[in-house]
């Protein structure tokens, strides 16, 4: 899809506060309220505007451990991944997960409150697959930057 100054505009004040009304998005990109409109159902049809959503703040709802969490696996097949992506799906704890090129097969970020819910993860996970052949976890210490703004 094409994006115009406009659109991009509106994607960026979007991106910063998804509850802004339709007014002052509006006057913000110097259009009136219905073609504004008009721009946003068509970025939310075609799919360029997923979901508006309340980012947390890990801390204060007690979930301030991040770990990543790299794997290997020997089998390839259709069917081990399927199972695999099925399950890792299943675990609320996982926030992003990833195929990977490079020495990994796979990369996922895990939010948990503390060392020992990571480990209940960990021995959860390595319980309900199979066919994992090497899985590393490091941890954040501090993070230093996080957004959910893409730079359009």
């Amino acid at each position: 899809m094409n994006f115009d100054k406009t659109d991009r505009a509106l994607l960026a004040l979007l991106q910063q506060d998804a509850t802004m009304a339709l007014n002052e998005l509006a006057e913000r990109v110097n259009l009136t309220t219905t073609p504004c409109w008009k721009r946003l159902k068509k970025l939310e049809e075609s799919g360029v505007i997923e979901k508006r959503v309340a980012l947390l703040n890990p801390e204060r709802v007690d979930l301030a451990f991040t770990a990543f969490v790299m794997i290997k696996t020997s089998d390839h097949s259709h069917q081990w991944y399927q199972g695999f992506v099925d399950t890792v799906n299943e675990f609320p704890e996982v926030m992003e997960f990833y195929r990977m090129a490079g020495e990994y097969d796979y990369m996922m970020k895990v939010q948990v409150k503390d060392m020992g819910c990571f480990d209940k993860f960990y021995k959860k996970l390595v319980n309900s697959v199979r066919g994992l052949s090497d899985v590393t976890s490091t941890f954040a210490m501090e993070p230093l930057k996080y957004t959910t703004a893409l730079p359009i």
